[in-house]
């Protein structure tokens, strides 16, 4: 399970200005208009071509709980792409990305500072620019290690150091047993 990138994944969904098709059949017979045809949409969710046509017609309503996850995934990436574009752009030149989140932090100093690694539970604004390779890293494949890296120096600069005020010889923060984490555009 990705952390990040799903979070990340989240925060764009709730930029959506209609919902997505609730049923299945409906689920299906965008994903269909979106190829033009039914054999490419078979190959991505790992169905038949018959299987697609069936839940087309509205001959099969109700999939089993792994296709209906990969179907609702795969209509989420392709809907309304001009919006979720549009949401990305806002908060990678202007608005930024607030990140709330609950795990262990910890933190490399110079010897003689404390650098215990504590549980905290934190909401924090992070600049456009973070916002930017947040959203990059994720189109490029970044696994939730890679967002992770870029989360942890967004919170080195914003909240340890505030933005050069305090902390200036704080090296590295880690992220660590993360219990929960949100994004919000």
């Amino acid at each position: 399970m990705s952390m990040f990138g799903d979070g990340l994944d989240q925060a764009v969904y709730k930029a959506f200005t209609r919902p997505i098709p609730k049923s299945a059949p409906a689920q299906m017979r965008y994903l269909v208009k979106q190829y033009k045809g039914t054999k490419h949409v078979a190959q991505m969710l790992r169905i038949s071509q018959r299987t697609v046509e069936r839940y087309v017609k509205d001959q099969i309503k109700k999939p089993r709980q792994d296709l209906a996850q990969r179907l609702e995934a795969e209509v989420k990436k392709r809907w309304q792409p001009q919006i979720r574009q549009k949401a990305k752009q806002t908060a990678a030149t202007s608005d930024g990305i607030v990140i709330d989140f609950r795990a262990r932090l910890g933190y490399t100093a110079p010897i003689g500072s404390t650098d215990q690694d504590r549980i905290r539970h934190l909401t924090v604004a992070l600049p456009p620019r973070y916002a930017a390779r947040l959203f990059d890293a994720r189109e490029q494949g970044a696994n939730d290690r890679q967002l992770q890296e870029i989360a942890a120096e967004a919170l080195k600069e914003v909240y340890f150091q505030d933005g050069g005020r305090r902390a200036g010889s704080l090296e590295e923060v880690r992220f660590t047993d993360i219990e929960h984490i949100e994004f919000e555009l």
